[in-house]
């Protein structure tokens, strides 16, 4: 195997998992996620890469976009149409070992806000990044992160409390 091939496989073994949820956290499907991640390491080696901040940043910046690229694409609003207008939903069974499982709620509630609110959430709660950090990603002003942070808390409050924990009904 040659150097390269392992540093890519090195990078790949580092960031995937990241970039992963990153993609899923805008796509809201592990399968697009999936390929999504794939296409940014496909781009990410047919780039000349130079390093001018961290590696990570640079690469979940390369998600963020094509994200955002596929929710603006034909393939994923023809998706969105053939749900909207399907008379058959699939139901999702309670299972009450998942229902008390508070990050799987958080995560539920988290994907049904708008993707403004929804991103800084994700950077700063899930990838632990700071208000400045979350700015230079998005390429947006601190104050702009702080405000959508503020308004997401706001929406996620009602998300929650309409959650009735099963947990504490069965008591």
């Amino acid at each position: 195997m040659t150097k390269i091939n392992r540093d890519i496989e090195f990078i790949f073994d580092e960031h995937a998992e990241h970039l992963l949820q990153l993609a899923y956290f805008y796509t809201k499907d592990r399968y697009s996620a999936e390929d999504i991640v794939q296409e940014v390491f496909i781009k990410f080696m047919d780039i000349n890469y130079e390093e001018r901040g961290t590696l990570r940043a640079f690469l979940s910046r390369m998600t963020i976009n094509k994200s955002k690229d596929y929710l603006k694409s034909w393939t994923y609003k023809k998706i969105q149409l053939k749900e909207k207008w399907s008379f058959v939903k699939a139901k999702k069974k309670k299972d009450p070992m998942l229902i008390s499982d508070e990050r799987n709620l958080i995560g539920k509630a988290i994907l049904e806000l708008p993707l403004d609110y929804r991103e800084v959430i994700i950077l700063y709660y899930f990838q632990e990044m700071n208000v400045a950090e979350i700015a230079l990603t998005l390429e947006i002003p601190e104050n702009t992160v702080k405000t959508r942070l503020r308004r997401a808390r706001e929406k996620l409050k009602p998300l929650l409390q309409e959650e009735e924990w099963e947990v504490l009904i069965n008591e």
